[in-house]
């Protein structure tokens, strides 16, 4: 592990690639083969990766089918003073992916719980999207049936950050449908097939990749989406906001608790400035206050 000696009755959530094996970190490596026992999604799929690294612990499936009878075996063992590492088929489990139950339990049982952290495929493809990451709801797989997906479309539509999904591929073009239905013709990133030979990135507004998509006789593969945040959700948070920018910083203060230059920092962000201005625009506030108050007096 990280520490000198090897921690027993710990839990370790480790990261895994999303795609390239090289992407695994040496200590998610050596966390794998130290711990008594890897709890996985798909023990077949994990061994590819275990094999690959010549890394012989025993497996154990733990998905949502199984996850509630699981979740007590592995806490008995975890109390007996053994480690286990909880890994998803792919990425950073939990997100999408079966484990809450367990890591809630271990938490109220007192056991440790360790991150081993790693890839993600919504981190990775929002980055890389080239829309905004300054603020951002990861939604993960919308409901399957047509009218439930249209509700929670509903339900996020003015949400003032950018929108992170994954979908299937045999329901990715009924999403995209839905989609341009409740949030208009906004620009978005597919990202497919991340880190692999195939990778694939198509971007424009929605209605422009569903009618790429539309020519293709197939869709395969791991599928992320990135959805820009709307014009209502952009005039939302911009009416929310003081007019004074000594206003907005001393709001966002007194709101985390940040010290002045971080509160500034993410004043910034949020209205997409940089902090070179957000300060030029702080210092011309100021000055007005001040003369405000002088007239007054």
């Amino acid at each position: 592990m990280a520490e000198a000696q090897k921690r027993t009755s710990t839990l370790y959530l480790v990261a895994t690639p999303i795609g390239n094996l090289e992407d695994i970190s040496l200590r998610a490596l050596r966390t794998l083969k130290e711990v008594d026992l890897i709890a996985c999604e798909d023990t077949r799929h994990t061994a590819r990766l275990l094999s690959r690294y010549g890394i012989g612990t025993p497996r154990e499936s733990h998905h949502e089918h199984n996850e509630a009878s699981h979740t007590r075996r592995i806490l008995a063992l975890l109390q007996e003073g053994k480690s286990v590492a909880l890994v998803s088929d792919a990425g950073t489990p939990l997100l999408s992916d079966p484990g809450y139950a367990l890591v809630s339990a271990c938490r109220k049982a007192g056991i440790p719980v360790v991150p081993i952290p790693g890839p993600s495929a919504a981190v990775v493809a929002l980055t890389a999207s080239g829309l905004p990451t300054d603020s951002f709801l990861f939604e993960g797989f919308l409901p399957p049936r047509k009218g439930l997906r249209r509700k929670r479309l509903q339900e996020i539509a003015s949400v003032p950050a950018t929108l992170v999904f994954y979908e299937a591929p045999h329901r990715l073009l009924a999403m995209l449908e839905d989609m341009i239905e409740v949030l208009g013709e906004r620009q978005a990133c597919l990202a497919r097939e991340l880190t692999k030979i195939h990778e694939e990135w198509l971007r424009g507004t929605l209605p422009e990749i569903l009618a790429a998509l539309r020519t293709r006789p197939q869709i395969q593969g791991e599928i992320t989406l990135i959805v820009d945040r709307g014009k209502a959700a952009s005039a939302l948070a911009q009416a929310s906001w003081p007019a004074s920018m000594a206003e907005h910083l001393e709001m966002e203060m007194q709101k985390t608790g940040a010290a002045q230059k971080d509160a500034l920092k993410a004043i910034a962000r949020q209205r997409g400035i940089s902090r070179k201005e957000a300060y030029r625009q702080l210092v011309l506030s100021r000055k007005q206050l001040a003369a405000q108050s002088a007239e007054k007096s």
